[in-house]
């Protein structure tokens, strides 16, 4: 199972409790540390984090650097604890626009992880969806299967937190049939148990992919 999630509202839970922005940031990074540790046992196979979209190089410059700053702390700090519990970690979206160090981060953490079986985690870090389409057509990939293998695997639920509904440029392509989970959840205080009702309210859906259920299908003459 592949679930996806926007996280937003770090700003919000900061600026509600009379802190700078910053201090969400740094408490989101602990409610996606709570995430991958629980998300194997709930049945998720790959779990993507929408943690830095290309358009957020417009916010001001000291919340970016403190984003690229949260990425490499988290990196280090969790690389090892991913490799103890057999989560691979790997980073979709561009990376040339990155600081060495931070791409650096980026690999060697990708590199310590890779032997992970047991959960695939994906942070997508720069990322935008149409640019990411566009360059796998680029390269040639302009078939269903081609463009599935060069983004990645097809998303089963998609969640978002702090009430907002919309996709903002991420896995266009990946969640053409993913079903949408929205929570008034503000992400630092998105918990297992907040996941756990997400999945549970997923299995609880008919999925169609355009067809219809077993039950409504017509009798053979």
């Amino acid at each position: 199972m592949h679930v996806a999630i926007i996280l937003d509202g770090n700003g919000r839970w900061a600026t509600r409790r009379g802190l700078p922005r910053t201090a969400g940031h740094r408490r989101g990074v602990e409610a996606v540390r709570r995430a991958v540790e629980a998300a194997p046992a709930l049945g998720i196979d790959v779990l993507t984090v929408y943690a830095f979209s290309s358009d957020n190089w417009k916010r001001p410059p000291a919340e970016v650097a403190t984003l690229m700053g949260l990425l490499r702390h988290f990196l280090a700090r969790e690389t090892g604890r991913c490799v103890k519990n057999g989560v691979r970690l790997k980073a979709i979206g561009r990376r040339d626009r990155l600081s060495e160090a931070t791409r650096r981060s980026l690999d060697e953490a990708e590199q310590a992880t890779a032997g992970g079986r047991r959960l695939e985690f994906r942070i997508a870090f720069d990322y935008s969806s149409r640019d990411m389409i566009a360059e796998a057509v680029r390269e040639g990939a302009t078939s269903r299967e081609a463009l599935s293998l060069r983004l990645g695997p097809d998303v089963d639920l998609l969640i978002r937190t702090a009430g907002e509904q919309r996709l903002s440029d991420f896995l266009l392509w990946e969640c053409a049939y993913a079903e949408l989970y929205f929570t008034q959840r503000l992400w630092p205080d998105f918990t297992p148990a907040d996941l756990e009702a997400a999945i549970a309210d997923f299995h609880s859906r008919t999925r169609r992919f355009g067809g219809l259920p077993l039950a409504e299908q017509p009798i053979p003459a």
